[in-house]
């Protein structure tokens, strides 16, 4: 955990897994869950999953680094993120963000810039699978 206010994980294991990590509070009246799931189509053709790589250390820094950022902007929020590695089938959530404030228009506005900020520079990659191969 990186600090009281921030934990991130990337891992193989199914999100289901870590959906109670971050535990609300009685301090927060908003606790937002955002999930990324994997469509099943990707520019108009068929697939089966996403196969997510990474450049391990450098991603769980920049996660730390955001998660810091963000504490700067709006300190009194907690957040967790998990974002899976390894091959996510179609229907699977890939990405969690959960974002506990103590109003929920703040939650969603702190949601979307952990969203945006982590497609601009965390080092996930995707490789997508297609069904014809």
């Amino acid at each position: 955990m990186a600090s009281s206010h921030f934990d991130s994980l990337l891992s193989e294991e199914p999100i289901a897994a870590f959906e109670k990590t971050l535990l609300p509070s009685t301090e927060h009246g908003a606790d937002l869950r955002f999930h990324g799931v994997v469509r099943d189509r990707e520019e108009g053709r068929v697939i089966t999953g996403i196969r997510y790589t990474h450049y391990e250390s450098m991603a769980q820094r920049e996660l730390e680094k955001i998660g810091a950022e963000l504490a700067a902007e709006w300190p009194e929020h907690r957040a967790m993120i998990f974002h899976r590695i390894g091959f996510v089938a179609i229907g699977e959530a890939s990405l969690l963000i959960r974002v506990q404030t103590k109003h929920s228009a703040e939650a969603f506005l702190i949601c979307q810039e952990y969203v945006k900020r982590i497609k601009a520079t965390v080092p996930i990659w995707k490789e997508v699978v297609f069904a014809e191969g």
